[in-house]
């Protein structure tokens, strides 16, 4: 049997791989720190005690996100959002520099968060910054457009956070901010990847016209631990050694 793609598991490859030193564990749990980036990452085949590891993690009445999960949570657990994505992979973008991009930096975070906040582009937390580089661009010092680096697999790298106030779209902005982050990932010997909604045709074919080509479909879910979930099956986490 051939070995798995890392991108069939992304979240895990990047918590085994090259963001191995963000993982926290509970048996074969792995997730990153809360203030970094909601993902966890189950095993491919996940059983009762993987799913009471969840629990445990997370806590009875939070809810979780699950990344391209092939398995729905068992009986009991709320699914409270579902949704079919798309991942496209690296097949001849045409990367290159934008001069206009600055590098982000942790002082850049309370705009990054705001920016955000009016953008809806996916999870942005304080400590996001860490997973890797965000290029940015500024127009009379305000922060108005941005993408950056998220899950890491070995050999690869997701742009993600790719948004633009709304007032200064249709500029081209996001497209040359992923040409620069995707030029720098191209730099260190690896390719970019990418997630999107199935139903977000727009965005697909824009990737696609950048020289994106889609690897897979895959699932968004999130679920609600149940409130009685007995934790106590798993007390404990610890980061990987």
């Amino acid at each position: 049997m051939s070995a798995p793609h890392p991108l069939d598991n992304p979240a895990r490859a990047s918590l085994t791989g090259p963001h191995a030193h963000f993982a926290e564990r509970l048996g074969r749990v792995l997730r990153y720190p809360p203030e970094v980036t909601p993902w966890l990452a189950l095993s491919d085949d996940p059983g009762p005690q993987d799913w009471a590891d969840v629990a445990a993690l997370a806590g009875p009445g939070n809810e979780v996100p699950l990344l391209g999960m092939n398995h729905l949570p068992p009986a009991g657990w709320e699914l409270t959002f579902e949704a079919d994505g798309v991942q496209l992979v690296d097949d001849g973008v045409a990367a290159r520099p934008f001069e206009e991009a600055v590098t982000l930096t942790a002082a850049d975070v309370p705009e990054m968060m705001d920016l955000v906040e009016r953008t809806r582009p996916g999870p942005f937390l304080p400590r996001t910054i860490e997973l890797g580089t965000y290029l940015g661009v500024r127009r009379d010092g305000a922060l108005v457009a941005m993408a950056g680096e998220r899950l890491h697999p070995p050999g690869w790298t997701e742009i993600s956070a790719v948004c633009t106030d709304d007032a200064f779209r249709g500029q081209g902005l996001g497209t040359r901010l992923i040409l620069a982050v995707a030029a720098n990932i191209r730099e260190r010997g690896e390719r970019p990847f990418l997630h999107t909604g199935a139903r977000n045709t727009g965005a697909i074919r824009l990737y696609e016209s950048l020289g994106f080509r889609l690897r897979r479909t895959t699932r968004f879910m999130e679920a609600r631990v149940p409130d009685d979930q007995l934790a106590s099956l798993a007390t404990s986490f610890h980061s990987i050694e």
